[in-house]
């Protein structure tokens, strides 16, 4: 089964992403708009212009282990968008609107077809994949600590930081569903400008 695979180089140089990479976002994609269950092996191959042979030499452990590299390069996507909109504004509740909006335009450009590729991959399958539901909790996990940091340096208590980072991070992943489902961006923007209130409220009220 892996014979075909030993032929595929792992680093095609100029070429383009070598095989292993190429899959994994073929995977990423695909389940991102079809979900864990609606994403065959077969497909995620065609995709990735790669070999059957060569996904499971990657992934010997296939579709599960695959949905999990997927979910692992979904948060590395949207933490470096997240971490890029906070570090660019001066206050975490710009950035943080920044954040909502880039998420809308981005679904926009993809005519509504592109999701959360943690929440789609992971949806329905956490009680019987637990190495699925691990893969998005650190996701999950890790896009709250992003948060969270950047309002500590703006001068946020702990806890304060921690619980906004919660209502962040749970606030766009709904907005997102909700854009998704009515095609429109305002339930992003609306959820955005409306953190962005939530966190300016926090930073204004006295510290003890």
């Amino acid at each position: 089964m892996t014979t075909n695979a030993r032929h595929e180089s792992d680093d095609e140089g100029d070429a383009g992403p070598g095989t292993r990479e190429r899959i994994v976002v073929a995977t990423s994609r695909l389940m991102q708009r079809q979900g864990y269950s609606g994403t065959g092996v077969k497909q995620i191959a065609a995709g990735a212009a790669a070999t059957l042979g060569s996904v499971y030499h990657f992934f010997p452990g296939g579709k599960k282990e695959l949905a999990v590299a997927a979910i692992r390069h979904g948060e590395r996507e949207f933490a470096e968008e997240l971490a890029r909109c906070l570090a660019a504004a001066e206050d975490p509740a710009d950035g943080i609107a920044a954040c909502a909006r880039s998420l809308a335009e981005g679904m926009r450009e993809s005519d509504w077809a592109d999701g959360c590729p943690v929440a789609s991959t992971a949806l329905g399958v956490t009680g019987s994949v637990p190495d699925i539901r691990r893969a998005a909790d650190e996701a999950f996990t890790h896009w709250r600590s992003l948060v969270a940091e950047r309002l500590r340096e703006h001068g946020f208590a702990g806890d304060d930081a921690r619980e906004l980072a919660y209502t962040v991070i749970s606030t766009l992943e709904g907005a997102e569903m909700a854009a998704q489902v009515a095609r429109d961006e305002a339930p992003l923007r609306i959820a955005g400008a409306h953190l962005a209130r939530l966190v300016g409220l926090y930073a204004a009220a006295p510290r003890s």
